[in-house]
């Protein structure tokens, strides 16, 4: 595949979830210091290497090259185009709240759809390339669907709730205004958020840190990726002439949330006692609960080079192998900087460091 130079300046989207979090970080510190000219008219000033987008209200991210913009405000954010004509748009937009998004459904269309919509619409219009960050939850992993699983890209996509369907409806659009832009469908990808508590990782933690239980689903599976190696992805991405299309873009390991819950606990030295494992059924109606929406990231793969996306947990000593593994493994273990502790998370569960 041809090499190419990634074209700045770069806009991401989504600064407030775990994905535009990690992928700011990861850009602004390889493009951050670098000053761009030449892509805006002369009469605008010259644009930083990396420009992040937030909410207003969430100012958790900040910095001269931060800027507050909520979902609604599309002409700001065409402001933001023009003035600075960007090479690249990643966008990692959207909001998860499986609740907040079925109590209000405007308000997830807005998020989930049509500020992608927006972006897709003048990356398009300033010939930018595009990156938009999309989820598994397209598909809702129920028994009828269970020959297809794990998922392809082609098949159904047929999604249970405001945030799946709101997705799915987003790749539809932008692929139809962008048709040259790359969607990576992203399942839980294991790093952290600014306000500390979204994402796997941070709610589980969020949960256990001041001693209030968290209850996770034993029938519910995902693929997971780290963000380092989202982060890692996107960038072999944009640095290649890489085809166009939609790719399922999960871990090779499949696990139930359930698991990631036994494993954040051990890892952390939680208090067993916090973490409870039930069936979908038990967790009442609202919001509806995907089941077993694996998917298959051969398409992907075929084009990274062998190994890239790892599984995860990167270690397969750290894969739970019954339902109270948690309740005794590390908890011998007296460096706590080992297992035990926020640095482990960090170590093991996000970067894939082996500290033992």
């Amino acid at each position: 595949m041809e090499i190419i130079a990634i074209r700045l300046p770069i806009l991401i989207l989504g600064l407030k979830g775990v994905p535009g979090f990690a992928l700011f970080r990861h850009f602004n510190k390889l493009y951050g210091s670098v000053t761009v000219s030449g892509n805006a008219p002369s009469k605008a000033s010259n644009a930083p290497g990396v420009i992040g987008v937030r909410p207003i209200k969430h100012p958790c991210v900040f910095g001269d090259n931060v800027y507050g913009i909520d979902a609604e405000e599309t002409e700001r954010l065409g402001e933001l185009f023009e003035r600075f004509h960007f090479g690249t748009v990643i966008d990692a937009s959207g909001n998860c709240a499986l609740k907040a998004c079925e109590c209000d459904p405007a308000r997830s269309r807005l998020l989930n759809y049509s500020q992608g919509v927006d972006a897709a619409t003048f990356a398009a219009r300033y010939k930018a390339t595009l990156i938009r960050i999309s989820a598994d939850m397209v598909f809702s992993g129920d028994e009828k669907t269970k020959p297809n699983r794990p998922y392809v890209e082609t098949d159904p996509k047929d999604p249970i709730h405001n945030y799946g369907k709101h997705q799915a409806e987003a790749e539809d659009a932008i692929s139809a205004i962008k048709p040259d832009a790359v969607i990576l469908r992203v399942p839980l990808p294991m790093d952290y958020a600014p306000g500390g508590c979204a994402g796997a990782i941070d709610w589980i933690t969020y949960r256990f840190r001041p001693g209030r239980p968290a209850t996770l689903f034993t029938d519910e599976f995902r693929n997971p990726l780290s963000g380092p190696d989202l982060c890692r992805t996107v960038q072999y991405i944009l640095e290649h002439k890489f085809p166009a299309g939609i790719y399922n873009c999960g871990g090779p390991r499949r696990i139930s949330l359930y698991n990631v819950g036994q494993i954040v606990n051990a890892v952390g030295g939680y208090p067993a006692e916090l973490l409870h494992g039930v069936p979908r059924i038990e967790g009442g109606p609202m919001p509806p609960r995907v089941g077993d929406i694996s998917i298959n990231s051969s398409k992907l793969y075929k084009l990274l080079p062998p190994g890239f996306i790892k599984p995860w947990p990167v270690f397969d000593w750290l894969v739970p192998d019954s339902f109270d593994w948690h309740k005794t493994f590390g908890r011998n273990i007296k460096d706590k900087s080992k297992m035990g502790s926020d640095e482990a998370i960090t170590n093991l569960l996000v970067n894939g460091i082996d500290p033992l």
